[in-house]
């Protein structure tokens, strides 16, 4: 039904070959593919980045928190604005979640400011999201965490190839947290990865991703071992070898569909310039930063009617979403979190997310844009 979707996979026949020569080997759970995967994500992020494949972004966040040993009694601070999978698995392990403001209708990532304001004598942790691929500051995060003793979490399921002063995003903190649903900059279905600097950190976290057990089945299929040992508890949060290869030939291509994504995104700004009824957010490219362009959010002035410029362009064939509705006014965590926010929530009302994806035309952008116009012209 969309004439322009809100993403589209940069899919051709290198990833059809890929699923066929797994196919072919009639391997399917994580093996060989998943180990060259993990090597050559590794090499992309930087020298001395360790990787674990697992089986989505959600268990890298789990096991990311599980491993640092976090649980009942401990508080961890997430971003305000990010997708629920970050309070969710706070909530899992018995932490409770606290929830930290964003910067300003111009930046829509975490507060430094706020994060520090939110800390008690029970939070253990920080989640930050590099939110629609923009780096956070960094470097003001990492001197709170620091002062306080904070294990620091990058939710980096945004921003594969992000970069902050040289740096990849999700080699910024003690350990990152990618996702490779269907949407993302690098696209597997499902699947995700987490990195580390502190290899025995990944040599742990691997260990829980499969049960806790000491052998994998194929160190067993192919004579390296005959059983097993347990030596801490684990999940089955294992990747397979489908996902792992199609991860493969996603990474050749990151660079050149970023490169895509951020040009893209200039053409939507010299087209939307100038419309005193929308922020851009990130208008101007901060120097020290890199985006991998995720996504494209705009700001609707309050005054602005969201779902009757949703309704509109969909009665044009474009798809657009909301990244994010605001977590405290979900039904199961309205009393829990009881936490208003004064610039995340009001985001959370007024955003719209835009259609960009690498394939995406010029043309098309223009189209969204006059669209979005008209609509504005007319109400």
């Amino acid at each position: 039904m969309w004439k322009i979707p809100l993403f589209d996979l940069n899919y051709d026949a290198r990833e059809q070959e890929a699923v066929s020569e797994v196919l072919k080997s009639k391997w399917l759970s994580a093996g060989e593919k998943t180990a060259a995967f993990e090597k050559e994500f590794g090499k992309y992020l930087g020298i001395g980045i360790h990787c674990c494949a697992v089986s989505n972004g959600t268990a890298a966040l789990h096991l990311a928190l599980l491993s640092q040993g976090i649980g009942l009694g401990d508080e961890v601070i997430i971003s305000g604005l990010t997708f629920v999978a970050d309070l969710n698995v706070v909530m899992l392990t018995g932490a409770r979640p606290v929830t930290a403001d964003i910067k300003s209708f111009d930046d829509w990532n975490v507060d430094p400011r706020d994060i520090e304001k939110k800390i008690t004598k029970k939070t253990k942790a920080v989640i930050v999201v590099h939110y629609a691929g923009w780096p956070c500051d960094m470097d003001e995060i990492r001197e709170v965490c620091k002062k306080n003793r904070l294990i620091l979490i990058e939710d980096a399921a945004h921003s594969p190839g992000a970069e902050y002063k040289h740096q990849k995003c999700g080699t910024l903190g003690d350990c990152g947290c990618f996702s490779f649903f269907s949407n993302k900059n690098l696209s597997t279905g499902e699947g995700g990865m987490i990195t580390s600097g502190n290899p025995d950190l990944i040599r742990k976290i691997k260990l829980m991703r499969s049960h806790g057990m000491t052998s994998m089945t194929i160190d067993r299929h192919q004579g390296r071992s005959i059983s097993y040992d347990i030596v801490v508890p684990g999940l089955n949060y294992r990747i397979d070898e489908i996902k792992s290869a199609l991860g493969l030939v996603q990474l050749k291509k990151l660079n050149s569909a970023n490169t895509r994504r951020r040009q893209l995104i200039r053409i939507y700004i010299e087209h939307l310039k100038g419309i005193n009824a929308i922020t851009i957010p990130w208008k101007t490219f901060p120097g020290d930063r890199i985006t991998s362009g995720h996504i494209f959010p705009i700001l609707l002035d309050a005054g602005v009617d969201r779902l009757g410029l949703i309704q509109a362009l969909k009665s044009k064939g474009i798809q657009t979403s909301i990244h994010y509705p605001a977590m405290n006014e979900f039904e199961y965590y309205r009393k829990i979190l009881n936490q208003p926010l004064a610039t995340a929530d009001q985001v959370s009302k007024r955003m719209v997310t835009l259609p960009l994806y690498p394939d995406l035309a010029p043309e098309q952008i223009e189209t969204i844009c006059n669209e979005i116009k008209f609509f504005l012209t007319q109400n």
